[in-house]
């Protein structure tokens, strides 16, 4: 979805072509994660991003010189491609050794971050949502933690807090500009948030859950 929907979010020109390197860059991140060693799940997610980068600047050129909004379309490519391979890390997430145990910490998880949709998508103001969608992550995270699973509060709570900002951040980031009006760029935004809590929350879990 967000191979196929942020180049249209962002208007840019060489949309097939950069849609394919995103959604590559994204499925081959997701593989590597799935068969690597448990302890280095993500050791290939940077050679993914560098090599992704690399084929971003190579349509560019590929297009020639004097090609109108080249500069755009390589970062905002290189940012939708990013957020792709960073959802490897919900797949690196699930193989730790405590969630291959089924703790139930991606369940709290993605309790915690429905929470924090739930709260972005009220009509108010962001100095509003912003605090009450955290907040409410974190509580959910907690009390999940306590009432669902063998899950400590506290880390569940922190992953609740970082995944609650994110999508806060997101809201904010998306509303400034109007919001997208096209299907694949609405279904690209929406799944952005998700994609780029998958790196973070996997190192949170490592850290704190071992």
């Amino acid at each position: 979805m967000v191979g196929i929907g942020w180049p249209q979010l962002l208007g840019v020109p060489a949309r097939k072509t950069l849609s394919t390197v995103i959604s590559l860059a994204g499925i081959v991140a997701v593989l590597l994660a799935s068969i690597a060693p448990a302890g280095m799940a993500l050791a290939w997610t940077v050679v993914v991003i560098a090599l992704g980068v690399i084929a971003v600047f190579m349509v560019q050129l590929i297009r020639g010189t004097g090609q109108p909004h080249r500069l755009e379309s390589t970062f905002g490519a290189s940012s939708g491609l990013l957020l792709a391979v960073l959802g490897a890390g919900w797949v690196a997430a699930e193989r730790l050794s405590a969630n291959s145990a089924d703790s139930g910490m991606m369940l709290v998880t993605g309790v915690s971050m429905l929470m924090a949709v739930a709260v972005c998508v009220l009509p108010w103001p962001d100095r509003l949502v912003a605090p009450l969608g955290v907040v409410l992550a974190v509580l959910t995270g907690a009390l999940g933690a306590a009432l669902a699973s063998s899950v400590p509060m506290l880390p569940a709570a922190l992953v609740g807090a970082v995944a609650g900002g994110i999508i806060v951040c997101f809201r904010r980031l998306i509303l400034a500009d109007g919001g997208p009006t096209k299907l694949p760029a609405m279904l690209a935004v929406g799944a952005a948030p998700v994609l780029s809590s998958g790196a973070l929350v996997y190192f949170l879990e490592k850290m704190l859950l071992g």
